[in-house]
């Protein structure tokens, strides 16, 4: 609480009387930048641009956008490798907020006859946890995902779309 008070230029009393402890403040943070995602996100979902496209954009720019959390603040970056559970509780708004954006997105490509699906929450619920389990690498800098490469564009368009299945 010492080094929060000081870099905030505040007292601990000062940050006492709006959070009970370090885990309110590490909360907060989170929260704040939860929120920054969420615009990222509904800037995608407001586009008007094909579904199938809007679906590659949101798996790039979230990717792209939790990176850029991570990594500005240091300290959020040190937490999510050690305390990942602590990162999990905090981010389930987000978890549910995001999987209904994809939802929104399938449900506008069947509209469109763009895609074909059994079941829309399911499916989106797996592309949430797919996009999800590619944070860690892209975080570290193992995945270098980038939109503005085609070759990226297409690899992760033709795993979601096409599969890996050979050509019949």
């Amino acid at each position: 609480m010492n080094d929060i008070a000081e870099a905030s230029h505040r007292g601990r009393r000062t940050l006492y009387t709006y959070f009970n402890s370090k885990y309110d403040i590490y909360k907060a943070v989170i929260e704040s930048e939860l929120e920054v995602l969420y615009a990222k996100l509904e800037e995608v979902l407001s586009r008007d641009i094909p579904a199938d496209e809007k679906l590659i954009l949101m798996a790039f720019t979230r990717l792209a956008a939790i990176k850029e959390v991570v990594t500005r603040n240091g300290t959020l970056r040190a937490d999510f490798f050690r305390d990942i559970w602590q990162v999990e509780n905090v981010r389930k708004e987000f978890d549910r907020k995001e999987i209904h954006y994809l939802e929104t997105i399938l449900q506008d490509g069947i509209d469109k006859g763009i895609f074909q699906l059994k079941d829309t929450r399911q499916t989106a619920a797996i592309l949430h946890y797919a996009f999800k389990g590619l944070e860690v690498p892209t975080i570290r800098g193992v995945m270098r995902l980038d939109y503005s490469r085609k070759e990226d564009r297409e690899i992760v368009s033709g795993v979601l779309f096409k599969g890996i299945y050979a050509k019949q």
